[in-house]
């Protein structure tokens, strides 16, 4: 009697494709990364990969996604320089654990596929940062460090796009003391300019 192998479905299928595609990235990089290297990787077919991710920058932004995920713990030092440094210095080391040759492949993607620009920018909206910004400010403003503001949008993404642009041009991780200078240079004053 033969053995049937069992077809895998749902989250256990896309946890194989996305870990694969990860692989893949680590082994050949964007460049060379080819659907049909993550599909005979993951054990599947490139019909069943372009189901679920209709480009190869989706797949990659969603296997990045599911390797570095955005942390999300409470940052509350009692000092805002001081939570704003820790928060900053989290982003470095998350963006520097995407190869800057991915980034550069994925920003690539957005000039010749719309789709995948506007995957990053709902990304950028939806993203925790905001968030996690907001809090610090919200324990500042009770500390009375600063009075309440609220920060929009675009100032909230200034940290990542500064540590971004950073990691692409010295081609390698942000220092803390780089991120310092962010804090101290940048955002802080930033920030009192909101407030006032």
């Amino acid at each position: 009697m033969t053995e049937t192998k069992s077809r895998r479905r749902g989250a256990e299928l896309e946890t194989a494709i996305l870990e694969a595609a990860w692989a893949e990235l680590n082994e050949v990089g964007y460049a060379a990364l080819t659907i049909e290297g993550v599909a005979a990787r993951a054990g599947t077919s490139k019909p069943v990969i372009y189901r679920r991710w209709p480009s190869r920058a989706t797949l990659v932004l969603a296997a990045w996604g599911r390797q570095r995920p955005m942390p999300t713990a409470t940052i509350d030092n009692g000092d805002l320089r001081s939570d704003l440094v820790e928060l900053f210095n989290m982003i470095a080391r998350r963006v520097a654990g995407m190869m800057s040759e991915m980034i550069a492949g994925v920003m690539g993607e957005t000039f010749r596929h719309p789709e995948v620009a506007a995957l990053l920018r709902d990304r950028l909206k939806t993203a925790p940062l905001g968030n996690a910004i907001a809090e610090i400010m919200r324990r500042a403003a009770e500390r009375g460090e600063l009075e309440p503001v609220e920060v929009p949008i675009r100032a909230a993404h200034v940290p990542l796009d500064l540590i971004r642009s950073e990691t692409m041009l010295c081609q390698g991780p942000v220092s803390e003391e780089t991120v310092e200078e962010i804090v101290d240079d940048v955002y802080l004053p930033l920030l009192r300019g909101l407030a006032r």
